[in-house]
């Protein structure tokens, strides 16, 4: 069994900054890529930011540049920082670990950025 617990969302205003973070507990043995997806109701949850334990990172087009993500393999640990934050960041903000080809979620957090 595999929890991962988000932290770190809230309200912001538009250009502001805000930092996601996502802890891995339970029978972990080797996380390969752990990310960050967003949905909004009545939409497909969509990537993010993703990186793999080596560190290689990938972005969303539309937070290249804004957004960056990092990750504590000792720890089991994932962040999304975001800067420069537009009204359309606006989702609930999950967090993904892949173990072995088995994908987990958080609960999600709430990001709202008021323009």
């Amino acid at each position: 069994q595999v929890q991962l617990v988000e932290s770190g969302g809230g309200l912001v205003q538009a250009g502001g900054s805000l930092r996601l973070s996502c802890a891995a507990s339970g029978s972990i043995f080797n996380i390969n890529a752990m990310g960050w997806y967003r949905q909004a109701p009545g939409k497909q949850r969509e990537l993010v930011a993703s990186i793999t334990s080596g560190g290689s990172t990938n972005y969303a087009d539309s937070v290249k540049g804004r957004f960056t993500i990092s990750r504590d393999n000792a720890k089991n640990t994932v962040h999304l920082q975001m800067k420069s934050l537009k009204a359309e960041d606006t989702d609930v903000y999950y967090c993904n670990a892949d173990l072995g080809g088995i994908r987990y979620w958080g609960q999600g957090t709430q990001v709202t950025v008021s323009s």
